[in-house]
Parts: structure tokens; sequence; C-alpha cells
């Protein structure tokens, strides 16, 4: 039986339900998916046990249920409107969580004007705003019990404020529901923000398809109809809408939705073509080998869907210590009101207010809102900062991290590629003209004028470049282009064209002297470029490109060694690039890598230890999800930022060091916060079950408690990022 679930926030929502449906006969292997909100289960024939009954059951737990026939395969995403992968056009204050902090927010407002101008009345009004606010979580907590989850996060709010309002703490219960309240509804956008990025993902491919026939007809198809050895068309400018193999042309395609790099591969016939990639510059003929069920882009999305769902719940403080702690409480207090009076003949007004007493004491108001108010101090501070972390748990895990691993492209480096080297060949002896700078700027503008009107990410550097330089670029005529190998044109009555070393190995002569400047740049990890004589096949020059390391890197890559984080840069690109990248910076590398190969060195290199990964491309997602924190460049793609759990706003690698001095204070801060906070009721409940101090007593304690955690936790506000490096790192250029 297969049902999507609405309102799961949070990891541990999958335990709730878990717990519920395994009590009831007949149920078995229940399996839910927090990323796509999906509910798989077995229900045995003769069971007692109906659909009604689970359904009623998902209900009671304030979650919203409804039945699934559709198939549950990743091609399905783009194509059922009306399924769990639908947009949600509901912004957040139309929410049921939405209207509940409006509403309790107006009710306190209101409670506080009404304190001031009728101070009779202002505790009625706040009495009524913790009712409200309490009742949807009382009446949460108690189906929770039923179903077996009986000391949860709901129930120790619900003692906490209704302790609070019996002794008639009417305003402080007030506050902690509010503030809990945004809790979970800060939960339910960042939940849909996730699930928004998997939705991002299949827009990637193309809805459509050119089919071609035996006869050479085309026709517009439904990409997901496609099947294997179908025979497609892919004009330039389109998306590919299959994974398969090129039987006719060439051209360059960008393979960024995949690999993450920004440099296109030129491909021609025999080369593999995945879905999603787009073809820059020639017309392909693409005979399909995967259907879309099975395309690259949805081997992504599935990836990051298994990595969400594998991902271990993360177990908050409090919600752990609240097992223990509030049935203790209350049954200490219970034991405190009933036993002297009955054993020892005390009077059974005394002991009720010792125990009303204790139950004040103990009710966890500091404790409650100690994690909470060092989180969101942390979460303040880091967004100050453009550190947008999306919750307290990843803000928590962060902190514990020992091993970062870093995309290359747009991560390590701009994700821009830029000239680093123009070298002028002489027409004599093919010598290396290194001094001639009016040699360089010749060919600078040769290779101008014939990339002039290409839209290649490589063509636009060089041009750039040239005007940059202030060199002056001649007219070119008759451009032309060899889709996925050259480009060509004809300057000043010159029949001249740009390939790759190899293109022009074929077309034109290649000394030994230029063939070793070449392989030196390449050994750079640098693109060549050879701009050449077609007709009497000289080779004139040379252009080395490559995208260069953010300013930070060095600094960034260095303060993580400082505070014990190693450092890993993983990279689809080519293992000479990566190489002397991965040098200058003094960091481990892998190269050559897709997406899985990212995803199976993550868990190679987690052994029971906290990893995190910084990416930001879509090929980045499933690793960005598997990891215990994924971090997105804010340059970077929307589906990075949605699926990561933290986004790096101002692109910054030293960020990474900042962030992780952040999570360590805000970890401090609530240690403290919560020594301090049982602490000092420990004392208290101590005299108050002597009788030294009494209830008014007991008041103070509590929000005094309160308002010196939250004072401490204020203190992050004071955050000044990770400590400055004693020895700058030297920088290789």
């Amino acid at each position: 039986m297969k049902y999507h679930i609405e309102g799961m926030d949070c990891a541990s929502c999958i335990g709730k339900i878990e717990t519920a449906l395994k009590r009831m006969p007949g149920v078995s292997d229940v399996e839910l998916n927090f990323a796509t909100e999906t509910l798989e289960l077995s229900l045995a024939p003769d069971a007692p046990t109906q659909a009604s009954d689970i359904e009623k059951t998902i209900k009671s737990l304030g979650f919203g249920i409804s039945a699934n026939t559709g198939q549950q395969t990743v091609s399905a995403i783009d194509i059922d409107s009306d399924n769990q992968m639908a947009p949600q056009d509901k912004r957040w204050w139309q929410t049921q969580k939405g209207k509940q902090v409006v509403g309790l927010g107006i009710l306190m407002g209101s409670a506080y004007a009404l304190s001031l101008l009728f101070p009779a009345y202002g505790i009625w009004v706040f009495a009524i705003a913790v009712i409200v606010g309490v009742f949807p979580f009382a009446r949460k907590a108690l189906a929770l019990a039923k179903t077996g989850s009986f000391f949860s996060i709901e129930t120790l709010m619900s003692v906490a404020v209704l302790g609070a309002l019996i002794i008639g703490e009417a305003e402080e219960a007030a506050a902690v529901v509010f503030l809990f309240s945004i809790g979970e509804l800060f939960e339910s956008i960042a939940a849909d923000r996730a699930r928004a990025g998997i939705r991002a993902l299949s827009s990637l491919v193309p809805k459509s398809a050119i089919l071609l026939d035996a006869q050479g007809g085309q026709r517009n198809v439904p990409a997901t109809s496609l099947q294997v050895n179908d025979l497609v068309l892919v004009r330039p400018g389109d998306r590919v809408s299959a994974d398969g193999s090129i039987v006719q042309g060439a051209s360059s395609l960008d393979d960024s939705p995949v690999t993450g790099e920004s440099v296109p591969v030129a491909k021609t016939m025999g080369d593999n073509v995945f879905a999603g990639s787009i073809n820059i510059d020639g017309v392909l003929q693409v005979r399909v080998e995967k259907t879309a069920a099975d395309n690259t882009i949805s081997r992504i999305i599935e990836l990051v869907e298994q990595a969400q769902a594998s991902k271990a719940p993360t177990a908050r403080f409090i919600e752990k210590f609240s097992r223990y702690y509030t049935p203790a409480v209350m049954a200490i207090a219970a034991l405190i009101i009933i036993i002297p009076p009955l054993a020892m003949g005390g009077d059974w007004s005394t002991w009720l207010y010792r125990g009303l007493a204790l139950l004040l004491i103990a009710c966890p108001c500091a404790l409650v809102l100690s994690t909470p108010a060092a989180i969101a101090s942390g979460l303040a501070v880091g967004a100050r900062r453009g550190l947008l972390i999306k919750g307290g748990s990843a803000l928590e895990t962060i902190g514990q991290v020992k091993t970062v691993a870093f995309d290359k492209t747009g991560t390590l480096t701009e994700g821009k590629p830029r000239v680093t080297d123009v070298v002028a060949f002489t027409q004599e002896d093919s010598s290396i003209q290194g001094q001639n700078s009016q040699g360089q700027d010749e060919i600078l503008a040769l290779f101008a004028s014939v990339e002039t009107g290409s839209s290649h990410p490589l063509a636009e550097a060089i041009v750039s470049h040239a005007k940059a330089a202030k060199v002056v670029i001649p007219v070119a005529s008759k451009a032309s282009a060899t889709a996925g190998k050259a480009v060509h044109a004809t300057v000043a009555e010159r029949a001249l064209a740009i390939g790759s070393p190899v293109y022009a190995a074929d077309e034109a002569l290649i000394s030994s002297t230029q063939q070793a400047q070449i392989e030196a740049l390449q050994n750079e990890g640098k693109t060549v470029s050879v701009l050449f004589d077609e007709q009497n096949r000289e080779v004139l020059g040379l252009i080395a490109l490559r995208d260069e390391l953010r300013d930070d890197a060095h600094e960034g890559v260095a303060q993580l060694k400082a505070m014990g984080v190693r450092s890993v840069m993983l990279t689809g690109d080519n293992r000479l690039t990566a190489q002397a990248l991965a040098s200058n910076l003094d960091v481990e590398w892998e190269a050559e890598l897709l997406p899985e190969d990212k995803l199976r060195l993550l868990n190679e290199m987690k052994n029971n230890r906290k990893i995190a990964m910084v990416g930001d491309g879509i090929n980045d997602a499933p690793a960005l999800a598997t990891a215990d924190v994924g971090i997105a460049m804010g340059g970077g793609t929307d589906v990075a930022i949605e699926t990561a759990d933290i986004a790096l706003l101002k692109s910054r690698v030293t960020d990474m060091a900042h962030l992780i001095a952040l999570s360590r204070a805000t970890m401090r801060n609530i240690h403290q916060n919560v020594i301090f906070a049982l602490g000092l009721k420990g004392v208290f409940l101590i005299t108050t079950v002597f009788g030294i101090t009494g209830l008014w007593i007991a008041v103070l304690a509590d929000a005094g408690a309160t308002v010196l955690v939250t004072l401490n936790a204020l203190r992050l506000l004071r955050f000044k990022g990770a400590p400055p490096l004693v020895t700058p790192p030297k920088v290789v250029k």
C-alpha cells in the first residue's frame, strides 16, 4: 500500500509514524521517505487492521494522508502534476502552522497591550493565548501516547506550559508556546524548500523530444515515451532528451548538469551523451540507450531521495532528555503530594503547596528555551555573516565535522575560465617569443578575431581578455565552425582556425618545441587552444586558459587545517587539472568523478566520522544530501542550494572555518545553558522538599533561570568568526 503523507517537518516525524504503525496488527514493511513524503507498507489480507484504521491513526498524529495509486518511479515526478511533487503554492502564513503563529502573535500582542491598560484583564488574555497555542500540541501528545510515543517533545511542551499556567505564570507560558510554534514553522518551511530542490531537478530534462522514424520523418513525442534504440534529433540549443550515443554529427555539449564542469566537451560519433546536457553548436542524431525512468537526471534524483531517506533522524537533546525527565518529575511531584500526608500524617495543604512548587521549579521552561535560544542566536549571527543555516540540526552537526570534501569548479575555483598565457611562435624556427609582447598582442588579436561571435565560454574568455588588454581586434569574415572541433574565419585574407591540440596536430605541423610548450601548459592544469594557418598548415600561437582558484581558497583550507579539519577536493575534471590545483592548495584530491563516484567516496571517507560536502552544481546534489552536512556556495545552482543543509551566500571558502567555529561556540553555549538550568533546579528542588523555599522563590528561580539562559544565548550575537591564522598561507601562482 502506498500513501502520500503531509506535514512531516523533520526526520523525527518518521519515527513517530513508524512507532504507531508497527503497533497495528497485520502492518509490516513500513518504509517512510521524508524527502518525497511517501509511505509504503504491507497489510496482511486477513488482518483486523483496515486501510481506514491506518488513515485514522496517522491523521490523529497531526499528519495528512492520502492514497497514492501512481507508480513511484522517478520518471513520474514531472508527469504526475497532481502527485506529491507538485509545487506548493501556499505562502508560509497561509499554512496551518503559519496561521497558528500569526494568531498567537496577535493574542500575545493584545495581552501585552491589555496588561498595560487594564492589568486585571491582561492575565486572562495570556491564559487564552496559552490554551489556544498549547491545544494542538497537547492533542498530538495524547495521540502519540496512545500509539506508543509516550514522552515526545509535545508532551514536554504541554507539561511545561500547563504547569506554568496552573501556578499563574501565564505570560511565561504564552512566550514558550509562541517560540516553540515559530520553531515548528521554520522546520516546515525548511522541509518544503528541500523538496522543492528535488522538483527542480526534474525540470532539467525536456518534456518533449524529436523522434526520427525509419524514413527520416520527424515528430514531437513526450520524452517519457522514448524507448531503447529510438533515434532522436537534438538541435543546437536543445537539451538532450535521453541518455544515449551519437550516431551522426558532432558538437560541443554543456555537461554541467551532470559533471558540474563549466567548459563544454567536444563530442562526435560514438560518444555518450547525458539527459539534460545542452547541445551548443551542432546537429546531432542520438540513439536512446536508457528510458526516462533510468536516465542520468532521474538517477541523480533517486540518489538524493535515497540519501535523504537514509540520513539518521537528528535527535534533539531536549526530546531525548524529556523521555526520562518529564515522567520522573511528575512522579516525584505526585509522591511528594501524597506520601507525607498518608504515611507521616502531614498536612495535605502544606504538601500540595510544596508539590506545586516542585512542579514549577521542575517545569523545564529554562531547559526548553536553553537550546532553541542558543540555536536562534547562532542562526541569526550566521545569517548576518552570509551563512544560511537551515535549522539547528545542521548548526549542531557542522561543528563535529572532521573532513570537508570540496567540489572544484565553482567552489574552490571561480567557475569562469580565464586566459593565463598567450604564446606567439616565430615563422623562422618556431621558438617561443617569451619577451615579445608585440607578438603576443598580435596573436591575441587574431585569436579574438576568429572567436568573435562564438558563444563558447572559452571564446568569450579570449575576447574579453583581448578587450581588457585594449588590443585592436581585426574584422573577420567567412566565419564557420567544425562542430565540437574548431572554429574558422578569414582574417586579413588568411584562412585561420582555432582548435584543440589534438585537432591541430591532424591539420597543421606542430614542431617538437611547440609540442613541449603545449604539454607544459597542460601539466599546469590549463586548457590549451591552438591558432594555425589552414593554407600553409603553420602554427601561429597558443592561448592557455584555466579556471582559477578563488582568492581566499588558500586561506580557507589553511584555517580548516589549523582547526584540525581535513580537506579533500573531489572533481569531475581531468586528472592533470585536478593535480595542479590540489598541489597548489596542498589538499588531497580525486578526479574524473561522476555523481555516483562522489557518493561512493563520501561513504568510504565517513568511517564513523562526520563529513561535510561543499558544492555548487546540480551534479553535487546527491553528495550534498548524503553527507552529514551538505553545504552549497551561494553562487551555485538552485538545486544545490535547496538540497544543501547550509548555503554560503557570499561564496567564500573562508566561511567554512567561520561556520565550524560558530557551531562549536553554539554547542558550548548550549552545554552551559543546560548545566546552569539543571543545576539551579537541583538546588531549589532540595530546598523546596525540605520547606526552606516556597512558591514565590520557585517562581523567581524558574523565571530567573529562563532569563539568565536567554541572556547567555544572546552572547553568541557577538561572535567574531574563526580566529585568524598566525602565519598567512603561502600562495603559489
